[in-house]
């Protein structure tokens, strides 16, 4: 029976991805008497395996026609002496379980580092010479030892897992940096024994360091504030860029310090402590709050780049709406006006805190598309001709087109596009009629309406409070969404409006 790596095996590598069996062929080839066999999924494996005597099967779990958990299943049936090692990029628990049944022996985590092969082929096939010599023998007692052990160590690297699966779904949960640094130091104490975690935020030139989040197990805290760990101590951590551990004994607890670093520089420091001197932090601990700390610097590198450029992004398009204000002054803080009466009547009728943020967006860029209209018609004093009114009509389609190109608000550009439909279907762009219109460019159509008739306009002087309310009310029904529109007057006359917009939006 052929079992170690001075052997000549013939082993079959199953994966989707061609530079992957390139790899895996070269390499096995290079360093031992070993035939390898590729298969591009599991049905051409399964093919390889009935014609050639295989000793072991290396496979991904996610490929077509027939996949890794499948594929384990039908060479178990067809040999369960064929040791099966599950090469996975995205590691979970329900894979690993489901893998667990059909006799997977190992698991490699992509990418993978080629010394880890050659120890894997030596262990699985040393364990299938021991499970063939069982069956054969028919030593049931040894067996069972040896099952148990394999069983035993699957389930830890399940727990590993889990563990690792864990950390990366709380930290892609997080909304903000701060939820990061919370996260950060909650897991700390749910992954390790220590007693209280700590994040410390580097600040000038890593000489000093501020605590911006804080876990105590059990909320209980101690007597003495982490406040006491010396400054030297996270200057050193921040200085070396190295974990740093301090095993407890004569009666002093024990601490480990965790760098986190954004392209190699530390910008702060993870700090876990266990109180009581007879515990102490394991290897394994070490291990998941490195991996921890990061997954935590590569969240708050990308929080911090997506937060820069989302905030980049709508400045430079609100100086697009600046500037044609600009050009109109009757029109000055126009959008700002109409995005303020819009949320207002939108949490009167129970939007959600999403639906809030997107209706900003659009409402203090629902003009955007004048950018595109000429002087000589967006700022003309008299009344336009047809031709004029029909270029005017273009800027919700052009203003909708400028937020389509940054692929980023899609819903925000629909409210955009439609904020001039009308109810009764004859509005524009489209002639979108009742609730084909989106709903929260019904609300901010309201707000338009009312802002425009209660401002200075080129061709106009402002009309009265009471001239636009009546306008609204008899239009509810045709130009507006009467539900949107009763609101709208519900909120003006009870004076809840103006309240609204001077509490929410000073």
């Amino acid at each position: 029976m052929k079992g170690t790596m001075g052997d000549d095996l013939k082993i079959v590598v199953v994966d989707d991805e061609e530079s992957i069996l390139d790899i895996f062929k070269s390499y096995l080839e290079s360093v031992g008497s070993y035939e390898v066999f590729t298969a591009k999924d599991g049905l051409e494996a399964l093919r390889i395996i009935k014609k050639e005597k295989i000793d072991c099967c290396f496979t991904d779990l996610c490929m077509p026609h027939l996949d890794g958990i499948e594929l384990t299943r039908r060479i178990q049936l067809y040999d369960n002496t064929i040791p099966v090692v599950v090469m996975t990029g995205y590691p979970s628990v329900d894979s690993a379980i489901k893998t667990l049944k059909h006799g997977v022996v190992d698991f490699l985590t992509k990418p993978i580092k080629m010394e880890q092969i050659l120890p894997t082929i030596d262990r699985v096939m040393r364990e299938r010479t021991l499970f063939v010599d069982n069956i054969i023998l028919k030593e049931e007692a040894r067996k069972n030892q040896k099952l148990l052990k394999v069983n035993e160590e699957l389930q830890a690297k399940i727990g590993e897992l889990e563990t690792m699966n864990l950390i990366l779904q709380r930290l892609n949960d997080a909304m903000s940096s701060k939820d990061i640094f919370n996260v950060l130091v909650s897991m700390a104490g749910r992954i390790t024994p220590c007693d209280e975690s700590h994040f410390f935020v580097s600040t000038g030139d890593c000489l000093e360091h501020a605590m911006i989040a804080s876990y105590y197990r059990d909320n209980v805290k101690p007597g003495i504030s982490c406040g006491h760990l010396r400054e030297d101590l996270l200057r050193r951590v921040s200085e070396d860029g190295m974990p740093y551990l301090m095993q407890g004994g004569n009666g002093d607890g024990s601490l480990m310090a965790i760098p986190l670093k954004i392209r190699s520089s530390v910008f702060g420091t993870l700090v876990c402590i266990i109180r009581d001197s007879r515990a102490q932090f394991s290897d394994r601990d070490l291990y998941f709050l490195n991996f921890l700390g990061e997954k935590a610097s590569f969240a708050v590198e990308n929080m911090a780049l997506y937060e820069n450029i989302y905030e980049n992004l709508f400045s430079t398009l609100y100086a697009f709406v600046e500037a044609i204000e600009a050009r109109d002054p009757y029109t000055k803080q126009h959008s700002t006006r109409v995005s303020r009466y819009a949320m207002t009547v939108a949490k009167a009728v129970g939007c959600s805190q999403e639906d809030l943020d997107r209706l900003n967006i659009a409402g203090n860029l629902h003009d955007i598309g004048k950018i595109g209209i000429p002087d000589k018609i967006l700022l003309k004093p008299g009344r336009l001709t047809e031709t004029e009114y029909e270029f005017i009509k273009k800027h919700p389609v052009i203003g909708s087109n400028i937020i389509g190109h940054l692929g980023m608000w899609g819903d925000e550009q629909e409210i955009i596009r439609h904020h001039h439909e009308r109810w009764d279907g004859r509005g524009y762009p489209d002639g979108l009629k009742g609730e084909e219109i989106p709903f929260l460019s019904r609300v901010l159509s309201v707000a338009d309406v009312y802002d425009a008739l209660t401002s200075d306009r080129s061709y106009r002087k402002k009309m009265s409070e009471e001239q636009a309310i009546k306008i609204i009310r008899e239009n509810a029904g045709s130009q507006f969404d009467p539900h949107i529109a009763e609101a709208f007057l519900e909120l003006h006359e009870s004076g809840d409006m103006q309240r609204g917009i001077m509490i929410n939006f000073p």
